[in-house]
């Protein structure tokens, strides 16, 4: 796979030559724009007299000015696209240097009561989240926390192949990404889903008819009276007659125009990244049934979401008083663009969410392909249903710097339990946080940060922060004893399809230390006793004991060093129970004491 560093190097520096072109080409046609009307301005004034040859000159610099305009206005799109784009790579490059706290934290998704994505920093400031999100449009944002919290391990293997075949696309997705964050979207598509799903029919079968029917008599009338045949007062009256007509659906088109003015720019935006979908080609068999869920039997769905995009614009027009008038008076325009949306609705009102959904989905992967793509060295979890529940050669974790980790191999087996001692800042957080991560990580179908990762699919759940509560009024050992009920409460209905990896960092820590020793022992017999699996992290050197007591039981420990009055740590994971512990080094290194 391509060195991602080399790849958004090269392509900054292939979108930076784009963008001058384009730049001097936007000059050339403001210039050509300016010399255009100019002309036409002096071809008014030579003409001046010779109403053929003033309107012949009126007609040509009118239409020449308007194609000026509209491909100014694509070359402006071109710029903008390149500009992001380049942004896009020059963020990747950033976040590739552990540069991300910039980025959309997801602070809104902190849940303290969730099996566990508070205790590994899933979300909020410094979170994987923060680090791995690329989506672009609000939906894909959600679904991204969905897949990062359902906890679910089916189909992992086709999760994998997903992520492959998109992060071996990067082009695609940057393309994807960009086309989607050009337009901002005010309104959520669920609001824009349930007005489709729920709106109900205003116009009659007749309204079909009437706008065409009148706009072909107000034609023949504006004829007759050019060539004298009709008065002019009878085109006037026409004309009332037609405002007369749109005033008589006023209210029934203008409650469409509101509810529409909130689509408009959402449609605008899905029905371009629709077409991203339809038009590249895919293998793994996600993708491709992603693919088959937005074709239709008649039109491509990129297509039929660019139709309506066109008849939304085409009815937000009515706010120019020159179509607001004349459109109105001879062709009955806001009737027929309302009724056209009220068509379009009845027609593919069953099969929007399904298109949104994905888009959305999409948006979502994208990130997740980008975590594969900007860690080639990662590893692909080897899904097996064996005893080995996690076999890992070189384990790290992902948010810390490649020559900064210190890595660990790591091997356990089903119902067993790791009970890991070990000096304060030894490394028994993170490595509970890493093996957290890794086991989410693969869930999901991501690459793991580990040379090898051997993994039967087990769900999660976790208790490493829990904190008392004001507002509550909870104490934190009730806090605890809540968290702990929810893991006896999950493992209750554990099953040979359905079993969970428990990983606690000091049980019972808000009560004393007799109370917390026999508590804990306890706690560990009945985890033990529910075939469960995990890892406990403990200060209390007592409940190492069990071991003796319980087969399913291994006792680890992080150690720490005093050379030369300074504590050395290796961060490396040991057979054992922990002899050195350091609080009162410290509080002596630290004159506290």
């Amino acid at each position: 796979m391509q060195n991602p560093l080399e790849f958004y190097t090269l392509t900054i520096q292939q979108f930076e030559l784009e963008l001058q072109q384009i730049k001097k080409h936007l000059a050339a046609s403001s210039t050509i724009r300016l010399l255009v009307f100019l002309a036409f301005v002096f071809g008014m004034y030579f003409f001046f007299g010779n109403a053929q040859a003033m309107i012949l000159t009126a007609i040509l610099g009118f239409v020449l000015f308007l194609y000026l305009v509209s491909r100014h206005t694509d070359l402006q799109y071109k710029r903008d696209l390149v500009v992001k784009l380049i942004d896009i790579n020059t963020t990747e490059i950033k976040v590739l240097n552990r540069d991300y706290l910039s980025l959309d934290e997801g602070s809104e998704f902190v849940d303290p009561t969730h099996a566990y994505s508070y205790d590994i920093d899933l979300f909020g400031r410094g979170s994987f989240f923060q680090y791995i999100n690329r989506t672009s449009i609000n939906e894909g944002r959600k679904q991204l926390f969905n897949t990062l919290t359902e906890n679910k391990i089916n189909n992992i293997e086709k999760k994998q192949e997903t992520i492959k075949e998109l992060a071996s696309k990067p082009k695609w997705r940057q393309q994807f990404s960009a086309i989607a964050s050009l337009v901002k979207v005010q309104h959520a598509t669920k609001d824009i889903i349930d007005w489709i799903h729920n709106y109900n029919v205003v116009f009659s079968k007749f309204i079909r008819f009437l706008p065409t029917i009148f706009s072909i008599i107000s034609v023949i009338i504006i004829g007759f009276v050019s060539f004298n045949l009709l008065d002019f007062n009878i085109l006037l009256i026409w004309f009332f007659i037609g405002l007369i007509i749109t005033g008589v659906y006023f209210k029934r088109t203008n409650t469409i125009y509101k509810d529409a003015d909130k689509a408009k720019d959402t449609f605008k935006q899905y029905y371009q990244l629709l077409h991203e979908i339809e038009t590249v080609s895919f293998e793994s068999t996600i993708l491709k049934e992603k693919q088959a869920a937005i074709k239709t039997e008649t039109k491509k769905a990129s297509l039929i979401f660019a139709s309506f995009s066109k008849i939304l614009d085409a009815l937000d027009q009515r706010n120019n008083i020159f179509i607001a008038i004349l459109g109105n008076g001879l062709f009955l325009r806001d009737t027929q663009q309302a009724y056209k949306v009220e068509q379009w609705i009845q027609a593919y009102r069953t099969k929007v969410e399904n298109w949104f959904d994905v888009i959305a989905f999409f948006d979502a992967q994208n990130s997740l392909s980008n975590v594969a793509f900007n860690h080639p060295d990662y590893c692909f979890p080897s899904i097996h249903k064996t005893t080995d529940v996690v076999k890992a050669e070189n384990l790290g974790h992902p948010l810390l710097k490649s020559e900064q980790r210190i890595d660990n191999d790591y091997h356990i087996k089903q119902e067993e339990f790791f009970i890991i001692t070990g000096a304060n800042m030894a490394g028994k957080s993170t490595f509970l946080r890493t093996v957290s991560l890794s086991i989410i990580m693969a869930n999901i179908g991501l690459p793991v940060c580990a040379k090898s990762f051997k993994y039967s699919p087990i769900q999660l759940i976790t208790s490493m922060r829990t904190s008392d509560s004001l507002a509550d009024d909870a104490s934190y050992f009730f806090s605890e004893l809540k968290r702990l009920k929810f893991i006896v409460d999950s493992i209750s209905n554990t099953t040979s399809e359905n079993n969970y990896f428990i990983i606690l960092d000091e049980i019972l820590k808000g009560t004393n230390s007799t109370d917390k020793a026999i508590g804990s022992k306890k706690f560990v017999q009945k985890l033990v006793a529910s075939s469960s699996t995990g890892i406990i992290a403990t200060h209390d050197l007592s409940l190492c004991e069990i071991e003796k007591e319980l087969p399913q039981i291994q006792n680890y420990y992080f150690d720490a060093e005093i050379i030369n009055d300074e504590l050395h740590f290796d961060y490396k994971l040991k057979e054992g129970i922990c002899e050195n512990m350091n609080a009162s080094f410290l509080l002596k290194k630290m004159k506290i004491v």
